[in-house]
């Protein structure tokens, strides 16, 4: 249904007239016969009858009234659904208990009055399609695997370089060090199921392996990262990677340790994307504010793969 025939028949209801619905629409008054008798064809009745003081509803112009009304409200709000203005800011984090997240929370802290829609995706290609889409405002990744540069029209900027861990149990051979360095971890066993070949993150432990000699197994069923710590804190032989910003819990009695790695410390590295003519003024807002509260990057004594895009 033509929602300016109805906006039409609408105002000239209210009117009374053709020709003051014509003027409160800016419109000929031609033209508001012709949508006029449009919305009567489609619908197959008369809405109006001429008068002497101009035109009157009919029966059914009384009955459908109603209707057109609430026709026009809807159209409103589903307009107003997605008004860059109105709409809540949608923002792709890779997990719940990710560094990403904790950025988010403390932006939502920070603005309270800016509604944020989270969601989860899984690959930077995924990701990237959505910003291009629209379906998302921004999206948290590293940047940018070899081989796959970013589009043109995907702007990114790096916010957070966030240290590697190692996590052990209570009876792994390092579990009493208050740091360990990256030669040290040579030889050892890091077991990380979640790698995921062609991702990211699995395109940073290879590099990271190739680097220094680590030997990181990605071998068995991914079960989530209870079932991680469960192994982890029953295994003495196996120790895992995890980022210092993300958020696990675990029972009391599993006593795992969280160990800080240096010589050089791994940082993972996390950019924002968004398309450069995205025109959500939140957008602004969330970019400005990892400005200003964000940990830098490139830090000495650090190390992320030469690929990361260093902007």
């Amino acid at each position: 249904m033509d929602l300016d025939a109805v906006r039409t028949f609408v105002a000239a209801a209210d009117a009374g007239q053709f020709q003051e619905a014509a003027a409160e629409l800016g419109v000929t008054q031609q033209a508001v016969s012709k949508r006029i008798a449009a919305l009567e064809r489609s619908l197959g009745v008369r809405l109006f009858t001429r008068t002497a003081r101009g035109a009157g509803l009919t029966i059914d112009g009384q009955a459908f009234l109603p209707h057109a009304r609430e026709l026009l409200r809807v159209a409103e709000r589903a307009a107003a659904s997605v008004h860059t203005g109105r709409r809540p800011l949608r923002i792709d984090v890779l997990a719940s208990r990710s560094a990403q997240s904790g950025l988010m929370r403390g932006f939502h802290r920070a603005h309270p009055e800016i509604e944020l829609d989270v969601v989860m995706l899984f690959d930077i290609e995924t990701a990237v399609a959505a910003i291009r889409s629209g379906a998302i405002d921004a999206s948290f990744r590293a940047v940018a695997v070899p081989g796959r540069p970013l589009p043109e029209d995907i702007e990114s900027v790096r916010v957070l370089d966030e240290p590697l861990e190692l996590l052990t149990g209570p009876a792994h051979v390092l579990a009493g060090a208050r740091s360990v360095t990256v030669a040290q971890l040579v030889g050892h066993r890091i077991w990380m199921p979640g790698i995921v070949p062609g991702t990211e993150w699995a395109a940073y432990y290879d590099d990271l392996v190739a680097e220094f000699g680590l030997t990181i197994e990605a071998t068995g069923p991914n079960f989530g990262s209870d079932a991680l710590l469960d192994t982890i804190a029953d295994t003495p032989a196996l120790a895992t990677f995890m980022g210092g910003r993300s958020r696990l819990v675990w029972p009391a009695g599993h006593g795992l340790r969280r160990i800080p790695v240096t010589d050089p410390m791994p940082v993972y590295p996390h950019s924002l994307l968004w398309h450069r003519d995205n025109p959500h003024p939140a957008l602004v807002t969330l970019r400005a504010h990892l400005a200003a509260t964000a940990a830098g990057h490139g830090a000495a004594g650090t190390w992320a793969p030469g690929w990361v895009l260093p902007r």
